[in-house]
C-alpha cells in the first residue's frame, strides 16, 4: 500500500485547539486530515463547519477512553491508508480552578483522559507510524510546574532518563491513589492550584519522551519525530474567556510539529513552547499566567 495517500489524525478535534489544528493541517498537510471526536453529532457538525470554509476533512469517532474505539480507528487507518503520517494528541480534560467536585474525582477522571487515554492511543496507533512520520503530544507548562513543585525523590523520577512506560503508569495510579486516601502531600506530590492536570501533564510530557526514546531505539532508520508542546493559555471552553490565545494562535506550535521537513532530525523526544525547546526540568522562568 505505498500508494496509499498520506493521512494525519487530530484526536478531541471538534472545537477548541484541535479543531484549529484540523484547519490548519488541511490547509497545509499534503494529504488526508482525519478529524476525530468522541460525540459524533459534535464531530459531524465541525467537519461540515470546515466544509464550508472550502476544506476537506474526513471524520472519524475516537473515545480516547474507550479501547474498541482507538482499535476500529486503527483498523481503518491501516485497511485506508496502510498506516499513519500524523498523529496529534491533543483531547484532554480540565477542571476549572475552585470547581467544587471533589479532589480524588477530578484526579481519576483528568488522569483517566489526559494520560492513561493518551497512552492507550499511544500504543495502538504509534506501531502505525510510517517513515518520517510526526507525532505531536499536546501538553502543557503546568507540566514544568509539577515537576517543580514534587519532593526531590519524585523530581529524580520523572527526570530519569531510563524510566519505562510501565514504572511511569504506576507512578500516574500511585498519584491518584495517594490523592483518594489523602496522603498526596505526604507522598511528595505537588500542592499547587489545578494539581490533577498538572500531574497529568507530567505523565503526558514524560510518556512523550518514553516514546520518543523507543522509536530512536528501534526505528531510527525511520526518521520519525516526536515531540510535545505546550499550546499556552488558550481562550477555549476549557481555558476559560481569560486566556492569552486565540486556538489559532494556540495551534501553531502542534502544527509546526506536525509539520517538520521529512529531513528532519530534530526537535525528537523535546518539548516546544513558542517553537522554542525547553529542556525537561530546567525551566527557569514560568510565563506569568500559570497558577502555583
Amino acid at each position: 500500500m505505498s500508494s496509499a495517500p498520506r493521512v494525519a489524525l487530530v484526536t478531541g478535534a471538534n472545537k477548541g485547539i484541535g479543531f484549529a489544528i484540523t484547519r490548519d493541517l488541511c490547509r497545509q498537510f499534503s494529504g488526508d486530515v482525519v478529524l476525530t471526536a468522541r460525540d459524533e453529532a459534535r464531530g459531524r457538525a465541525a467537519v461540515q463547519q470546515l466544509q464550508a470554509e472550502g476544506l476537506s476533512p474526513r471524520f472519524h469517532r475516537l473515545d480516547i477512553e474507550d479501547l474498541q474505539s482507538i482499535r476500529v480507528l486503527r483498523d481503518f487507518l491501516r485497511k485506508e491508508y496502510g498506516g499513519l503520517d500524523v498523529l496529534v494528541n491533543n483531547a484532554g480534560v480540565a477542571f476549572d480552578i475552585g470547581d467544587p467536585t471533589p479532589l480524588h474525582i477530578q484526579a481519576e477522571v483528568t488522569m483517566k483522559t489526559n494520560f492513561f487515554g493518551t497512552q492507550a492511543v499511544c500504543t495502538e496507533l504509534l506501531p502505525l507510524m510510517k517513515p518520517q512520520g510526526r507525532v505531536v503530544n499536546v501538553s502543557s507548562i503546568m507540566s514544568f510546574a509539577a515537576l517543580k513543585s514534587c519532593s526531590p525523590e519524585l523530581q529524580q523520577k520523572f527526570l530519569n532518563e531510563t524510566i519505562t512506560e510501565e514504572e511511569l503508569g504506576v507512578l500516574m495510579k500511585k498519584f491518584v491513589d495517594d490523592i483518594k486516601n489523602g496522603v498526596h502531600k505526604k507522598e511528595g506530590w505537588p500542592d499547587i492550584k489545578v494539581v490533577t492536570y498538572a500531574v497529568s501533564k507530567m505523565g503526558v510530557t514524560v510518556l512523550s519522551r518514553i516514546h520518543a526514546r523507543n522509536f530512536s531505539e528501534q526505528r531510527r532508520g525511520d526518521k520519525i519525530l516526536l515531540n510535545a508542546c505546550c499550546p499556552g493559555w488558550v481562550r477555549t471552553d476549557m481555558g476559560g474567556p481569560k486566556g492569552i490565545k486565540s486556538p489559532e494562535e494556540a495551534a501553531e506550535d502542534p502544527v509546526y510539529l506536525a509539520l517538520l521537513p521529512s529531513d528532519a532530525e530534530r526537535p525528537h523526544g523535546d518539548f516546544l513552547m513558542e517553537k522554542k525547546v525547553e529542556q525537561w526540568g530546567l525551566l527557569s522562568q514560568f510565563p506569568s499566567w500559570v497558577p502555583f
